[in-house]
């Protein structure tokens, strides 16, 4: 029935700054679309998937009301490191779920959760 992810959306109060936060942690480019009403919609890609930035919106799309999305990382410790020397905030772990598998969760900031886990 699925194939892969496509696409994460998260919902950002500055869709843009936080695209750009990510590009460069990254290393790749940003992508920016604004609608006719003015609201900005902002993306980078990496591993094959879409992560957008949508306007948060407390009706529709509050902030934090996105999935927490595990980014699979070769060393843990060594990743979890680098987001929080960039500017992210310790959430959660890191934690061992399995034989084998650790996740931690961080908050970027512009209060978007993000996992990431590996051996």
């Amino acid at each position: 029935m699925f194939d892969r992810v496509r696409t994460v959306m998260t919902f950002a109060l500055d869709p843009e700054a936080s695209a750009r936060w990510w590009g460069e942690l990254l290393g790749v480019p940003v992508q920016v679309d604004v609608s006719d009403a003015g609201d900005v919609y902002a993306w980078v890609e990496t591993g094959g998937v879409e992560v957008g930035f949508h306007p948060a919106d407390d009706e529709r799309n509050p902030r934090g009301g996105s999935p927490v999305v595990y980014w699979g990382v070769a060393d843990v410790d060594r990743v979890r490191e680098r987001l929080l020397a960039a500017g992210c905030e310790h959430h959660r772990g890191p934690l061992v779920i399995g034989p084998g598998r650790r996740i931690a969760q961080l908050r970027d900031p512009f209060g978007t959760v993000v996992g990431i886990e590996g051996p």
